[in-house]
């Protein structure tokens, strides 16, 4: 029986390491009912007075926190980590210098909230309240609430090179989104329900100036991009311009999450390729079509896929702790 325990256990940990979002079983609602009761109250109380300080920023940067770090070793809070003399930390990769101080400033002032309470000290994991405040910068700014699941611990890990390939970028295509989102066991529609978080917040100039002035020899203008759009973008962002002027993602609705992106894509107003492609490309744009004319049918996609987003790579047992200092390791 022994070899038969150990081949079993060697085929979970296989498992496991091939498919990290395997790894969420210990995540529930109410995961802190007996240690700290209130701690989605008291996240929700510190993310909404964060932002009365800072609404255009904090919503789209702790977002995009999230995202960001469940897809570079999972949820666990690595991307929040600072780098020290012997280590560049996730957080300057280049592909994370644009994330905005606000998303990390929102978890460390819930971390405090959450601190002040003696029963609680301690015992919530900053991936925790990363989660619990990218819940609440979607409902309070209009998008759907939803019951998040917890118990993730925080990593014990953080490197600029593991970033290196797991982020999607603005020209990517279909083909490319699908291979990065599969990787972390979501899927087609999972992609295209999160790329929806591209209805709030904001990109810079160098992220899409190929799209409106250096497409291709035969059209300098991406010929997928609205004209109109292709003028104003120009406008704000001339060719000398600071690459890093500040654009909304979603001309029309750009502080409320809606359905909005979709509607934009129909138009041609998608800021990124990576976004309008989602409408060009023949396999994906019947689901744009219908979450454009369907936001309660949007609404439960996007909730699917941002609690399957939050099993990724979930740290357990010896695999992490609850960190003293969101952005320190104990």
């Amino acid at each position: 029986m022994a070899p038969l325990k150990l081949l079993a256990a060697w085929s979970l940990s296989v498992c496991l390491c091939l498919y990290p979002h395997l790894t969420s079983a210990q995540l529930r609602q109410n995961y802190y009912a007996n240690v700290c009761p209130n701690v989605e109250s008291i996240v929700r109380n510190a993310i909404r007075q964060k932002l009365q300080q800072a609404p255009n920023v904090t919503v789209p940067g702790t977002l995009r926190l999230f995202f960001h770090d469940c897809f570079v070793r999972g949820c666990d809070a690595s991307v929040i980590v600072a780098s020290t003399a012997s280590n560049k930390a996730e957080k300057d990769h280049p592909d994370n210098l644009s994330l905005a101080g606000d998303g990390f400033d929102a978890v460390v002032k819930a971390k405090a909230a959450v601190d002040k309470v003696p029963s609680c000290r301690n015992r919530v994991s900053c991936a925790d309240i990363l989660a619990m405040a990218t819940r609440d910068v979607i409902a309070l700014s209009g998008g759907p609430s939803y019951a998040v699941e917890l118990g993730r611990l925080d990593g014990l890990s953080s490197t600029a090179a593991s970033v290196n390939g797991r982020l999607p970028q603005p020209t990517n295509n279909l083909n490319q989104l699908n291979a990065l989102f599969a990787a972390n066991g979501l899927s087609q529609a999972d992609m295209i329900a999160l790329s929806a978080a591209h209805t709030v917040g904001f990109s810079h100039c160098g992220k899409f100036s190929n799209r409106i002035y250096n497409f291709s020899r035969q059209n300098p203008i991406d010929p997928t991009l609205n004209r109109n759009y292709a003028t104003r973008l120009q406008g704000m962002c001339p060719r000398k311009v600071d690459p890093r002027i500040a654009i909304d993602m979603d001309p029309n609705t750009p502080r409320t999450f809606d359905n909005m992106y979709f509607k934009n894509l129909q138009n041609g107003m998608g800021l990124f390729n990576s976004d309008q492609v989602l409408f060009t490309d023949q396999r994906s744009k019947p689901t744009v079509n219908k979450w454009a004319g369907n936001s309660p049918a949007f609404q439960r996609a996007f909730v699917s896929a941002m609690t399957k987003l939050g099993r990724v790579g979930v740290k357990t047992g010896r695999n992490g702790n609850i960190r003293r200092d969101c952005a320190v390791f104990n």
